[in-house]
């Protein structure tokens, strides 16, 4: 089940938008596809090197909360906002949130050659400008990021 949810929009936001989906591989990837749709009705197109960033970024932070942040029965969410910022250009934040956490994420270090996980974190690290993880109370997480978008990015 995907839902799709209504944020309310702050003074510092400008445009938002927010989804519901089964904590499964579907579901992260329908969240990779919900957040192409929503950059391709902000004005951006598939061709675009944001669009293809935006969409592994969405991947890997669902495909964690999946992996690590699964409790069956429960959710996750994810959330895209674009504005401004105070003392910054245009900003994308991207907030995927999850019910486990306990499961806080680790500073991304390099895995061991030939190890088929452990590179989410330092793909995401390499792509956005900044990012983190905050408790969500009662039990949960968000891992969120942002990309400063230059001018040529928001034309």
């Amino acid at each position: 089940m995907t839902t799709e949810i209504t944020l309310a929009q702050s003074s510092l936001t400008s445009l938002c938008a927010g989804w519901q989906f089964v904590s499964s591989r579907r579901g992260a990837w329908q969240a990779r596809l919900a957040a192409g749709r929503q950059l391709t009705s902000w004005g951006w197109s598939q061709a675009e090197e944001l669009y293809h960033d935006v969409a592994l970024i969405v991947s890997e932070l669902a495909s964690n909360a999946v992996t690590h942040g699964h409790i069956c029965g429960r959710d996750f969410q994810l959330h895209m906002l674009l504005g401004p910022c105070p003392g910054l250009a245009t900003v994308l934040r991207i907030e995927v949130s999850d019910s486990r956490g306990e499961r806080m994420p680790q500073l991304p270090t390099a895995p061991e050659y030939g190890a088929e996980a452990g590179r989410g974190l330092l793909l995401v690290d390499a792509l956005v400008d900044r990012w983190g993880a905050v408790a969500r109370p009662p039990s949960g997480k968000t891992l969120w990021c942002e990309l400063d978008l230059t001018a040529s990015q928001q034309e």
